[in-house]
C-alpha cells in the first residue's frame, strides 16, 4: 500500500517538471520569434525586380482565354450613329430628286423677239453679259420701259440707262436714304405715283411696277424744268450741282445703249 502510493507521488511529480519544461521551451521560442521580427523591421530587405519577374511558360485561365477570344472577334472600331448620319446624309427620295433634275434641265423661258423690240432685245442680250444679271429677269424691266416710256414720250433707253446707274438692275437695291428696286425710288416722296398700292413701299421691288413709278418721277421733272438735264438733276436731287454729274453720267450710259442698240447716229 505505502509502496503504490510513493509511485503514484513520483508520477505527479514527474509529470509537473515535464510540463513546466514544455512551458519554458514555448516562452522561449516565443522570445526568439519576436527577436527575429524586431532584427527584420531594423534591416529592411533589399529586393530586386529579377527576383519578382515570373519565370517559366505562361498558362491563361479559362477566364483570360475567353477574354482573349472576344477580344479578337470585336469590330475594329464602331461609329456613332449620329456621326454617321452628318457623314452620310440620307438621299432624297427619287420622286424629289427626279424634279430636282428636271427642274435643272429645263430651259427658263425666255421672251421671245416679238414682246421686246428688235434693239431692246440687243441690249437686254448687252446687259446680262455686261452687268452678269439673269436675261429672263431682265426682260420684264425692259418690257416696262418700252410701254412706260412710250406712253410718257420718253425714250426707253434712257429709262434702262437710270437703272443701270441707279442700281445696276438689282431689283432688290436699297439705298442709304431709303430709295428701293431698279429706279432707286423715294417712296416717301412718290406716293402720290403709286396710285392704289399707295403705302405699300414693298410693291417698288417689283420690277414693272418700279420702272413705272420711277419713269413717272422722271416726267414729273421734266414738266416741272422743261429740259432733261434738269429733270435728271430733279430725278436725282441734285438741282444744285452745277456741273450736272449725275446727267452726264446717266447720259454716257444711254449713248453706249444706243451703240448696241444698233440705232445710227442721226438716231441717236
Amino acid at each position: 500500500m505505502k509502496h503504490a502510493t510513493k509511485k503514484e507521488a513520483f508520477a505527479r511529480k514527474t509529470g509537473g517538471i515535464l510540463i513546466a519544461i514544455a512551458h519554458g521551451v514555448l516562452i522561449a521560442g516565443g522570445l526568439t520569434g519576436m527577436a527575429a521580427v524586431a532584427n527584420d523591421a531594423a534591416t529592411p530587405t533589399r529586393v530586386s525586380y529579377v527576383d519578382t519577374r515570373f519565370v517559366g511558360p505562361f498558362v491563361p485561365s479559362e477566364n483570360e482565354r475567353k477574354l482573349a477570344l472576344a477580344e479578337a472577334v470585336k469590330p475594329a472600331s464602331v461609329k456613332p450613329a449620329r456621326l454617321t448620319t452628318v457623314l452620310q446624309p440620307k438621299a432624297a427620295p427619287a420622286s424629289k430628286a427626279k424634279a430636282k433634275a428636271n427642274a435643272k434641265s429645263k430651259p427658263q423661258r425666255v421672251l421671245s423677239d416679238d414682246d421686246l423690240s428688235p434693239e431692246m432685245a440687243r441690249v437686254r442680250d448687252w446687259v446680262a453679259g455686261r452687268y452678269r444679271v439673269s436675261a429672263v429677269k431682265l426682260e420684264p424691266a425692259l418690257a416696262a420701259a418700252e410701254e412706260a416710256g412710250k406712253k410718257a414720250g420718253i425714250d426707253p433707253l434712257l429709262i434702262v440707262a437710270i437703272m443701270a446707274v441707279e442700281s445696276s438692275f438689282n431689283p432688290r437695291a436699297v439705298s442709304r436714304v431709303g430709295a428701293l428696286g431698279l429706279m432707286q425710288v423715294m417712296p416717301q416722296y412718290h406716293q402720290d405715283k403709286m396710285g392704289s398700292r399707295r403705302g405699300r413701299n414693298q410693291a417698288l421691288f417689283e420690277p414693272e411696277f418700279n420702272v413705272h413709278v420711277g419713269t413717272k418721277v422722271l416726267d414729273e421733272g421734266l414738266r416741272r424744268y422743261g429740259s432733261m438735264q434738269r429733270a435728271l438733276q430733279y430725278y436725282n436731287g441734285s438741282l444744285k450741282d452745277p456741273k450736272a454729274r449725275y446727267t452726264r453720267k446717266v447720259m454716257s450710259v444711254k449713248q453706249r445703249l444706243t451703240q448696241v442698240a444698233g440705232r445710227s447716229p442721226t438716231d441717236v
